[in-house]
């Protein structure tokens, strides 16, 4: 009988797994929990000790410290629903290591959600009179390439040394690396519109440039997927105002499970949801150019993940949305969304942005608002 080496690699990482099974079962969790909780930090570390090698697995898309049906604090394991081998790697997952529950999530694949071709006509893609108010359709003026233009999310407002940016996603502002489709490369200096290419027929001159890019270049190098625009004075709220949000709080928070949060984006304008999972590894493919081709795969951690059943939360073009708790005044910063599946999104913690930011630029990165 042939030796099949899938099958081999799966069993090898079930044995990882289950070493040292325990028995007991890890109390219900509460209606929040951070990192720091016991529970929390039981599923910690397990998911320290067998994360590399369920990422070594085709068809395994990420873990994260998360809670399964019945609200119980549960190490989450990310399944490409389409991989031949998903059968396998369910068969192989033990229902428990030392204690800690193992949920399997089927979903598609990951992917950065920026959006080609296409539009919308809902107030978020919409050309606003100056100042504008962000949560917007927008990006890098330059960003068509291959029959297809593309844009996401101007997403929120940050000072660093007194000066104001835009803040948005590294694949929205600065992705295009390759002068191939479009003979041009993101630089800095270069304008970032508003509307996003995607809403003006791909036309830069039917929207208004915003800002200015200042390349930070997070990728691939860095845990976060951010890029900044210099504010062009009089074109954007002072206040970082956000549609649907309003004024944020300048004070962030750390992300903690069954936390309520909200965003603003380009395409699915102000929606709500809950974060159903922390810490998460998770391996995100990025393009060269708008509708390019891989520039190459980069595997994140520390991750939120938010629950996005139907793309309801997130979808292509809400990249760089700024995810905020979800109450009514002020609300204060959580994370920043830059990709996911049709029932997973998933943000960098805004804290860690923030720091790469400020030591990007020579200064201390905060969330303007009050």
């Amino acid at each position: 009988m042939k030796t099949n080496p899938l099958a081999q690699k799966i069993k090898q990482a079930s044995l990882v797994l289950a070493v040292m099974l325990g028995i007991q079962t890890i109390a219900s969790a509460a209606s929040e929990m951070a990192l720091d909780h016991p529970q929390a930090k039981a599923v910690l570390a397990v998911q320290k000790s067998v994360t590399a090698d369920l990422m070594k697995l085709p068809g395994v898309l990420g873990t994260a410290v998360g809670v399964d049906d019945a609200d119980t604090a549960a190490l989450v394991v990310y399944v490409d629903q389409d991989s031949p081998a998903r059968a396998d790697i369910v068969r192989s997952l033990p229902p428990q290591i030392r204690g800690v529950g193992v949920k399997v999530e089927m979903t598609d694949k990951f992917r950065a959600f920026a959006k080609p071709s296409g539009g919308s006509t809902i107030s978020y893609t919409a050309k606003q009179t100056p100042p504008i108010q962000l949560g917007t359709s927008g990006g890098w003026s330059y960003d068509l390439a291959n029959g297809y233009c593309c844009g996401g999310t101007l997403g929120s407002l940050i000072q660093v040394n007194g000066v104001q940016y835009i803040m948005s996603n590294y694949h929205v502002l600065e992705a295009d690396t390759v002068s191939g489709g479009n003979s041009i490369v993101a630089t800095t200096g270069q304008p970032v519109v508003q509307p996003g290419l995607i809403d003006v027929n791909c036309t830069a001159a039917n929207a208004q440039a915003v800002g200015t890019l200042v390349k930070i270049s997070s990728l691939p190098g860095a845990n976060v997927d951010v890029a900044v625009a210099q504010v062009t004075p009089g074109m954007v709220s002072a206040s970082g105002s956000i549609l649907g949000i309003g004024t944020i709080s300048s004070n962030t928070v750390a992300a903690t499970l069954n936390k309520a949060v909200k965003k603003s984006g380009r395409t699915t304008g102000t929606t709500t949801s809950s974060i159903s999972g922390l810490n998460a590894t998770v391996s995100i493919t990025y393009e060269n150019e708008c509708a390019g081709g891989t520039a190459f795969t980069k595997t994140f951690t520390g991750q939120i993940v938010i629950a996005n059943k139907g793309s309801r939360f997130l979808n292509s073009g809400d990249s760089g949305s700024l995810m905020v708790e979800n109450v009514a005044t002020k609300p204060r910063a959580v994370g920043l969304l830059y990709a996911g599946s049709s029932s997973t999104a998933i943000a960098n913690p805004i804290n860690e942005v923030l720091t790469f930011v400020g030591s990007q630029l020579g200064g201390t990165a905060t969330m303007v608002g009050n």
